[in-house]
């Protein structure tokens, strides 16, 4: 029988359309029997999901809420494997507190493909035993059980296959029911992911900027969905920024940066106070770094800056070790390219390249009615056309020409005294809002 890439069952009953297929595959020759053409389907199945130890699929569901919340983590995977060396040594290497045991329905009936369970709680008193040798045990056996039934572990692959279900059971948790309610969810779902090999890439990609986590008091934005409004907060009057930071709208496009003057009044130590004012917001420190690129990107990343920025004129090797000790620690790197005669020669002659650059109009020299440097926003784009790149304009942007700087290609509308001096600061920001793209998956109404 040759290989057939299109020939793979999918976990879960076989649909109508499945069972047409595999019928037109007997009628042509394929297979002696539709038992025959699943089998095949199966054993395709297994090859694409299988490692060169065998098969080896990991699942993770979360269900429920309160104390009696469940969070299983799980591996399905042969026993000739490393899950199967892995399941043997948790029976055999017992550990105080964490003592693993196998899932059963009820004494002496075990589901297959038999499945050992790991508290991932201390076990501490026989109440906490009790949890775990009564509704956990019994709901994650179930959930097994019945993943057989329904179709979504094959059948011919449950003497070949074990499960490792590795369990959380608040110490707190109290209600039998809702243990065994949520735990039987979750490791049920936890299985059908595995055998899906959810999530997919895809969705992996759209979600990561999006989601937050559930015991996470804050958020951790990044830049992705521009364009932004950087409001460059360079009073150095820290009572000043607080004012300002108490009266910006909340809003998922809006970023604060710790102006240099700001930064050298009070030192990086002011960005955990703008952190204290405004736990969820990106911040950028604007150092305007010139020399020691790695040590002062260290020192901001220590007070939580989410970004920093250095100053273009910096010599070619302070900029590369800026830029790599920002990708290292997982902070963006901006370089401001203020005064800079030619940035896209600025920007080739550097190792890697910076997470964003901007296009800054000196107030000094705005005053004395210098143009904006938004001219050189397609120069940068046409340069760097296949690398990712924001742009951010600095330097007399205000609602009337906001438009015109995100028509020429800037991601970042960078403003200052036009909002921080203003009487009414809710007001002045909310002139920009218009241009932005407001809150991420507002009218998102579920999240698994």
């Amino acid at each position: 029988m040759r290989e057939d890439k299109t020939l793979v069952r999918a976990p879960g009953r076989i649909t109508q359309d499945q069972y047409r297929f595999l019928e037109e595959q007997v009628e042509g020759g394929r297979f002696g029997s539709v038992s025959e053409a699943v089998r095949a389907a199966i054993d395709s199945f297994k090859v694409k999901t299988s490692s060169p130890g065998g098969v080896y699929l990991i699942g993770e569901a979360l269900v429920g809420e309160g104390e009696e919340v469940a969070h299983i983590d799980l591996l399905i995977g042969d026993k000739a494997g490393p899950i199967g060396t892995a399941f043997a040594q948790s029976l055999s290497n017992l550990s105080a507190g964490h003592t693993p045991l196998l899932a059963v329905i009820r004494p002496n009936l075990p589901p297959k493909p038999f499945t050992v369970i790991v508290p991932k709680v201390t076990i501490k008193n026989m109440e906490d035993v009790g949890k775990i040798f009564g509704p956990a045990q019994a709901a994650v056996a179930k959930a097994v059980a019945d993943a057989v039934e329904d179709g979504i572990i094959p059948r011919e692959v449950v003497d070949d296959w074990v499960v490792i279900a590795s369990v959380f059971i608040h110490p707190k948790a109290e209600d039998e029911r809702r243990i065994y309610h949520y735990n039987y969810s979750a490791t049920k779902l936890a299985i059908s992911r595995a055998l899906q090999q959810y999530p997919p890439l895809d969705k992996l990609m759209y979600e990561k900027d999006r989601a937050r986590h559930p015991l996470m008091s804050f958020r951790a934005p990044r830049l992705w969905r521009p364009p932004y409004l950087q409001i460059a907060l360079d009073a150095p009057s820290i009572d000043a920024v607080r004012r300002v930071v108490s009266q910006v709208p909340r809003n998922d496009s809006i970023l604060l940066e710790a102006g240099t003057p700001l930064i050298k009044r009070y030192g990086v130590s002011v960005i955990r106070e703008l952190r204290e004012a405004s736990k969820d917001s990106f911040i950028i420190a604007d150092l305007k770094t010139m020399d020691v690129g790695k040590v002062e990107v260290d020192i901001a990343f220590d007070e939580t800056a989410d970004a920093v920025c250095a100053a273009g004129a910096a010599s070619t090797a302070t900029l590369n070790d800026f830029v790599y000790e920002a990708r290292r620690l997982g902070i963006y790197s901006f370089i401001d390219l203020m005064e800079v005669d030619d940035p896209v020669a600025k920007l080739k002659a550097l190792e890697l390249l910076p997470d964003g650059v901007i296009l800054h109009r000196a107030i000094d020299v705005e005053q004395r009615g210098g143009e904006p440097r938004r001219g050189y926003i397609g120069k940068i784009r046409e340069a760097f056309k296949d690398r990712k790149l924001l742009i951010a304009v600095a330097g007399g942007i205000h609602p009337n020409t906001a438009r015109i700087a995100l028509d020429a290609g800037a991601d970042i509308l960078i403003v200052g005294r036009y909002i921080t001096q203003s009487r009414d600061v809710e007001r002045a920001v909310e002139e920009f809002l218009p241009y932005l793209r407001g809150d991420v998956d507002l009218f998102r109404v579920h999240v698994e």
